[in-house]
């Protein structure tokens, strides 16, 4: 037989598939309906196992054999998503432990946030909540979170993501160990500045403190000058250490708001190399809430260590037409090799499309949290 009759051979059997596959969803649906009526679960491990090892086993090589398994997990997994979309069809979804509200307390709010005064991280809170804000500082972003999962604050502001340095990882580590929920987001432009004490020039510099991050950050800057660099945990706190040692020689690399709150000049502005330098900034509380027009949902799950599993994951927002806006992974604590998974996509908690997809990813995954919807 010559190609043209091969592909006409072809298309016959596929045919042949796609009216089988209606079939099947067909049957599939039927499932459906008896799960609900009674009260079963659509995602059966035990039951796929099972199956995918017959299907196998009808095959006569181990490619067939690879390849059989890999398309009914496809078919299974169809299958599944046809049933969860059933079930929401039915108001089988469940109700979602978060509370939806117009707006944030802003006003009578109390909230802390990580560094000294001075720190980009006040600012972000200044920008979010306003100047009058009751808040207050912490040393470390444990005891952020700290204090709002005791109730000390109602609110929390917290540095995750940096444009050029990318995530913040104890950060995402601390949403998973604290049952504390992303309500809100602030991004601030980052712009360091060489500050001084009163009266000196760049001409008297000859030590710089800064976070280590930002000495990087501005190390082009930095070649140009024979300046002895030491690190400091915070921006802040580089230049609370200028203001009160009162050195001409000392400068520190800082925002424009420490260097009006500790009293210094700004010796010169923009010294990161970056100009499109920015921090995103999470707005955390210990409630189960959310604005009802938020538009952004960020969770965490784990994934069976087996082939495939992270593709089943993600494969929950596609079929529900979900944008998926970034995917983060880190180690996790005591299972080598092993990881979580963070995700930020796009959509409200009262959405069904939403609702169905959150439905799949906890039924199928290991240890699934929703972190926030903002």
């Amino acid at each position: 037989m010559d190609l043209l009759q091969l592909r006409d051979i072809l298309d016959d059997i596929d045919g042949q598939i796609v009216e089988l596959y209606e079939k099947r969803m067909d049957v599939c649906k039927q499932v459906a309906e008896y799960k609900i009526q009674n009260g079963k679960k659509v995602f059966d491990k035990q039951r796929e196992m099972e199956k995918l090892s017959k299907v196998k086993s009808l095959t006569h090589n181990d490619f067939n054999s690879r390849g059989i398994e890999e398309l009914f997990e496809q078919i299974m997994s169809m299958s599944r998503k046809l049933q969860y979309q059933t079930l929401a069809e039915h108001g089988s979804v469940g109700k979602l432990p978060f509370i939806g509200v117009d707006e944030l307390d802003k006003v009578k709010a109390r909230v802390v946030f990580q560094g000294a005064e001075g720190a980009y991280s006040q600012a972000a809170m200044m920008q979010y909540f306003g100047d009058k804000i009751n808040s207050f500082h912490v040393n470390t972003f444990r005891e952020a979170m700290s204090a709002i999962d005791e109730g000390s604050a109602d609110f929390a502001v917290l540095p995750i993501e940096n444009s050029t340095a990318g995530i913040v990882s104890e950060i995402y580590d601390l949403l998973v160990e604290f049952e504390n929920y992303i309500v809100g987001e602030q991004i601030i432009k980052v712009e360091h500045c060489l500050l001084g004490v009163p009266g000196c020039s760049i001409d008297d510099v000859k030590t710089v403190y800064s976070h280590p991050q930002s000495l990087m950050q501005s190390s082009k800057y930095l070649l140009n000058h024979d300046w002895k660099q030491i690190s400091m945990q915070n921006n802040a706190f580089a230049a609370r250490k200028v203001a009160e040692d009162g050195d001409k020689s000392q400068a520190a690399i800082a925002s424009e708001l420490a260097g009006q709150i500790y009293g210094l000049d700004v010796l010169e502005k923009g010294v990161n190399q970056e100009e499109n330098n920015s921090t995103r900034f999470i707005i955390v509380t210990n409630q189960k809430i959310f604005r009802k027009d938020a538009k952004k949902i960020s969770i965490c799950f784990e994934v069976p260590h087996r082939s495939g599993s992270l593709y089943h994951m993600l494969s929950h927002f596609i079929y529900n037409n979900l944008n998926m806006c970034k995917i983060e992974s880190r180690p996790i604590e005591d299972r080598t090799w092993e990881y979580r998974f963070f995700v930020d996509f796009e959509g409200n908690l009262a959405d069904s499309a939403v609702k169905n997809a959150l439905r799949g990813l906890r039924d199928e995954a290991r240890n699934m949290k929703i972190l926030g919807n903002y």
